[in-house]
This record gives C-alpha cells, structure tokens and sequence, in this order.
C-alpha cells in the first residue's frame, strides 16, 4: 500500500468557522473615451475615396467635443463610430489599390501570352512551307 500522500479521507477535518474578509471597493478614474483624431486625419488625407476619412473626422471631432463637453458615454459612441470609419477608410485605401495592381498584372501576362500567340499564328500563316523545307 502506498503511504506516500495523504488520502482524503484520513484528512483531519477543521470545525472552526472562517471570519469573513471585509469588501474592498477600488475606484479608480473614468477611462478616458479615445477620439483617433490622427488616424481620421491621415485618412481624410490620404486618397479619400468615397469621403469616408471625411466622415471619421466629424466623428473624431465630435468624440472630442463629447470628452470637453464631460458626456463620456456620447465620446465613447461617436469614438466607436469614428474607429468603424477608420478602419472602413483604411481597407478600402489599401485593399482597393492592391486588388488594381493584381488586375492590372493579370492583364498585362494575360495580353502577352496572347502577342506570342498571334504572332505563332501569322508565321505559321505567313511562312506555311518553312517546315516543310526543314525535312
């Protein structure tokens, strides 16, 4: 039999009641709502396409108007809204270039195969015994 540990039930048992420990209540400052007002600025800044880096700085500068104003929860909502902006904005300037570079690439391998494939076909037309002179 293995005495190394003790079993559960050899525990001895404790009949003493534990005191409750008092509540301890922390109160710490209000987080300050953010505004991303840089971010709006780049992006209202940078290749605006359909305005909405515009839109993210009304937010932005509605967030901060809401912070001065002491109405946290409005900054916090109109802050929200700006950072969904934001990041619509930045997708869409980024995504929307890549995705014409790609097209653009496509196109150009796309129109070459189709030269070299033309030009095979008028020296083939063009020069129809060329093989036959090779035999």
């Amino acid at each position: 039999m293995d005495t190394s540990y003790p079993r559960e039930d050899y525990l001895p048992m404790t009949s003493q009641k534990q005191e409750p420990s008092p509540t301890v209540i922390t109160v710490r400052p209000p987080v300050v709502p953010r505004d991303y007002m840089i971010w709006s600025i780049f992006n209202t800044i940078y290749m605006n396409l359909c305005c909405l880096g515009f839109v993210a700085l009304s937010y932005s500068v509605k967030a901060r108007d809401q912070k001065v104003a002491g109405d946290l929860e409005a900054a916090r909502r109109y802050g929200s809204k700006a950072k969904c902006y934001n990041v619509l904005a930045t997708l869409w300037n980024v995504v929307v270039p890549l995705v014409l570079i790609a097209l653009v690439v496509t196109g150009v391998l796309h129109l070459s195969k189709l030269a070299q494939e033309s030009m095979d076909y008028l020296a083939f037309r063009l020069f129809p015994n060329e093989d036959e002179d090779k035999k």
